[in-house]
């Protein structure tokens, strides 16, 4: 056989230059921008992180790197703003120096080297410090976070607004929310055991709600883990006719069995998680089905990192996620990332769709939702203008006592 005069460099080169050309001809899906051509930056270093607050009660954090790329993050925890900017600060020599495409690492490290594993005070951190870490990385790559993770599961992701009135549950629905939050209607702090008046207000409020909403509307209630186990039944008893999306912190959870309890006495499904953090404080909850719906916070819980996994241990439960984020836009963007790179989601909490804090806010659609980010990274850019007026604020949890006796409750 005649050899052939084709060298193996050249037909590499001839293939390589074929599945380029069928890559450029390839069509923009609906889900991210066109990501442009892949830039190797070799060696990256962590050079300085940056936190600064922000009104009304968050903390925005920016790492920054030796070759100019700059990823925010946001780590909270509400009331403790101080706290979370010395822990960050007592972080920031381990990463000086260190790549930060080496998430996994990083996280591990941080999480474990610390001692005392866990609590909300290291996980807050680590959580801002992981959303950033993942947003330089989605920028090196000049893809979306969600791409890092095998391409989205959907295209747009549900939200929910609040409302505490038929007034409110009206304009909302005018704006466009199909889901819609509310909480336990009282005009004093409950106690441990409550009168029939105290229910039949928190009931009747309820059931206007749904009036006012509709078949149609989604409309989930915020025990906020004020209400005792006593009289969480007895409230869930009464809203069980009106059908709520589901039951939000029902007591404290950290009792898990004491959830399962109540879970077990209704139909309705119960949610908790935004003061459960890592994969570790979610195992005992989804074992013992003390939820059907949880709801990791990813500014406390070990960010997108350990989002992730808390998502896929639910999956094998069959229970969805609802992301807990009272938070700013940053966080916002880090859930609608997660929501997007996993199956089983189910809605996403949001206080601001970034207003005033981003050059391009997230946008409510017709149908309820919000697209899910085209840009590289986390696939949102400050407006360090409309900033200026907003940085630093001195937000505290609020202290409420019973009307009776003047003894501490839960807010």
């Amino acid at each position: 056989m005649k050899k052939s005069s084709i060298s193996r460099r050249t037909a590499i080169q001839s293939v390589l230059g074929v599945a380029g050309t069928a890559m450029a001809a390839l069509p923009q899906t609906s889900y991210a921008s066109n990501p442009g051509p892949f830039r190797d930056y070799g060696k990256v270093k962590i050079t300085k992180l940056e936190t600064f607050l922000v009104k009304p009660r968050w903390i925005f954090l920016k790492i920054h790197t030796d070759v100019g790329v700059v990823g925010l993050g946001e780590p909270l925890l509400e009331g403790r703003a101080l706290t979370i900017q010395t822990a960050i600060k007592e972080v920031e020599p381990y990463l000086i120096g260190k790549d930060p495409r080496h998430i996994i690492h990083h996280w591990q490290a941080i999480y474990r080297h610390a001692f005392y594993r866990g609590g909300p005070i290291l996980t807050s951190a680590l959580s801002g410090i992981d959303h950033a870490l993942w947003d330089i990385k989605g920028k090196l790559l000049n893809v979306p976070v969600y791409e890092l993770f095998g391409g989205p599961t959907r295209d747009r992701v549900r939200i929910y607004g609040r409302a505490s009135t038929p007034e409110d549950m009206k304009k909302r629905k005018a704006e466009g929310y199909t889901v819609i939050k509310t909480s336990v209607a009282k005009k004093n702090p409950a106690n441990i055991v409550e009168n029939p008046q105290f229910v039949k207000y928190a009931i009747d409020n309820f059931a206007s709600l749904r009036e006012a909403g509709g078949p149609e509307m989604d409309i989930a209630i915020d025990f906020h883990g004020a209400i005792s186990p006593q009289l969480a039944k007895v409230l869930i008893k009464g809203l069980e006719p009106y059908q709520p999306m589901f039951v939000e912190e029902p007591c404290q959870a950290q009792n898990v069995d004491t959830m399962v309890d109540i879970a077990r006495g209704t139909h309705l499904p119960i949610a908790t998680g935004e003061r459960i953090f890592t994969k570790w404080g979610f195992r005992e909850i989804l074992e013992k089905g003390a939820a059907s719906i949880i709801q990791p916070d990813l500014c406390h819980a070990g960010g997108i990192t350990e989002g992730r996994i808390i998502a896929g241990m639910a999956e094998a439960y069959y229970v969805p996620i609802a992301p807990h984020n009272p938070m700013g836009p940053i966080s916002l963007a880090v859930g609608l990332h997660l929501a997007a790179s996993v199956p089983n989601f189910l809605v996403q909490e949001q206080v601001s769709l970034g207003e005033g804090y981003l050059k391009k806010p997230f946008k409510l659609e017709k149908d309820g939702t919000v697209l899910i980010p085209s840009g590289p990274g986390l696939g949102v850019e400050l407006d360090e203008a409309q900033l200026k007026d907003k940085i630093g604020h001195d937000w505290k949890n609020p202290e409420t006592y019973n009307a009776l006796d003047g003894s501490v409750v839960d807010w």
